[in-house]
């Protein structure tokens, strides 16, 4: 498996979608199959650079990921690295 080196500063909830990912074992392509049957259009890079912090999410994409996830919006952009 790839090591993150560095995230980025683009938003506040790649490492939270990328951590729900991995505790419920979803891959990113179910992830992206999911996404897409709610309507957003994304590739498999843009979601790792969502992940990796590296780009803007947008209104929508937010909202799917907490429809996804069934997480609150507090909880999508917790802060992890105060823990």
């Amino acid at each position: 498996m790839k090591i993150r080196k560095k995230y980025g500063d683009k938003n506040l909830i790649g490492k939270n979608v990328a951590a729900l990912r991995k505790s419920r074992k979803i891959k990113q392509h179910e992830l992206l199959a999911q996404l897409q049957v709610k309507g957003i259009n994304i590739t498999a890079s843009g979601l790792s650079e969502l992940e990796g912090q590296n780009r803007y999410a947008t209104d929508k994409e937010v909202f799917a990921l907490m429809t996804i996830f069934n997480v609150s919006f507090e909880e999508l952009c917790k802060n992890t690295d105060d823990t």
